[in-house]
């Protein structure tokens, strides 16, 4: 976790107070919090004690009733038997209890469709929560009305947010070459190439062992991946370079990635090296690990790569999902030309149409 969050009475006003040791990237972060402020006397930043911030920051705001607290272990239990991930089981659980506590009065066999609908006018929307957030809601609300009450929702009166679909941001080559070289930790330079070099999940990096390197066929196995799927994925010559130099150094036990006490290596440490390798190497846009996903299976499309074969690797399900990539392409896009090119525009300043540099 990256700070404890507790609630406070500061001047007589109701705050949540963030604790956490000095870092420079989580003090930029509370200052981007609204209404957030600095206390020298409690040592920590604190925020106004919203239903919104409380959300944010998983403060507990509420005691469950009996019955709803009962039905809350057998969804977790029923989630577990379904070999549902420990991050879905927590973000469904997490999702329901929200809903619950808003209707801590009301037993959950009167719970309705309307009900659904105020809390997401009343609640969602008044709060300002993401339209992820509200689907998570809705998702974890059906999942336990239709399981656990045997009482479907009517989906013609679920009402949920349109989604918003963003194009993924890529590094140009020559950024990701930057970033892996600015490194002259082995270890961090090993993680970063093998990220970039087979289109891995943060998760799935950090979930690989030693004998998922196969060596002789050139190969990285991929276990339990999203959708609990297993895939491969071609191994870089460099990277099984890097990995030897790697190995023969740090010697890991378990995990491909060890951290200091042979723990799994954590993803808030694997983030900071990549900004550190930005930092270095001078790229100010705001990068993330999943850029490099990104970036692997746009670079591979521009190289001429089936998109068949790039969907199997980066693990789709749908072949949609990877077509996206066609909409970042440089090299699809370099071949459009623009219809204002072909009219003759004069530009003031440059009487000789001199081409821009």
């Amino acid at each position: 976790m990256e700070w404890k969050v507790k609630l406070i009475k500061f001047q007589n006003e109701s705050r949540i107070a963030l604790f956490f040791e000095k870092n420079h990237d989580l003090i930029q972060r509370a200052r981007e919090i609204p209404g957030a402020r600095w206390s020298y006397s409690l040592g920590a930043w604190h925020l106004p004690d919203t239903e919104e911030n409380r959300v944010r920051f998983k403060v507990e705001n509420g005691v469950l009733q009996t019955d709803k607290r009962e039905n809350m272990e057998k969804f977790i239990l029923w989630l577990k038997s379904k070999r549902y991930s420990d991050n879905t089981i927590k973000t469904y659980s997490d999702s329901l209890k929200t809903f619950f506590l808003y209707f801590n009065y009301k037993p959950i066999e009167i719970i309705t469709n309307d009900d659904l609908i105020v809390f997401n006018n009343e609640f969602i929307l008044r709060n300002q929560l993401s339209a992820s957030y509200q689907n998570q809601i809705v998702n974890a609300v059906k999942l336990f009305f239709r399981n656990i009450e045997n009482k479907m929702m009517d989906e013609e009166m679920v009402h949920r947010p349109k989604r918003y679909n963003a194009l993924p941001k890529v590094l140009d080559e020559s950024e990701v070459e930057r970033i892996i070289n600015a490194l002259d930790n082995i270890k961090h330079k090993c993680m970063l190439s093998l990220i970039y070099s087979a289109g891995l999940r943060r998760n799935e990096l950090l979930n690989l062992s030693i004998a998922d390197i196969d060596s002789k066929r050139m190969l990285v196995h991929i276990h339990k991946a999203k959708g609990r799927k297993d895939r491969i994925a071609p191994l870089s010559e460099t990277v099984l370079q890097l990995l030897r130099t790697y190995y023969k150094q740090y010697k890991p036990k378990n995990f491909l990635f060890e951290g200091q006490g042979g723990e799994q290596y954590g993803e808030r440490s694997l983030a900071m090296v990549l900004k550190k390798g930005c930092d270095l190497a001078g790229i100010t846009k705001n990068v993330n690990l999943h850029m490099l996903r990104h970036s692997y299976a746009t670079h591979l499309l521009e190289d001429g790569t089936d998109l068949r074969y790039i969907q199997a690797l980066l693990g789709h399900k749908s072949s949609r999902t990877t077509e996206i990539y066609t909409h970042v392409s440089k090299n699809a896009l370099g071949k459009i030309r623009s219809p204002l090119d072909k009219l003759n525009i004069k530009i003031k300043g440059n009487d000789n149409n001199e081409k821009l540099p």
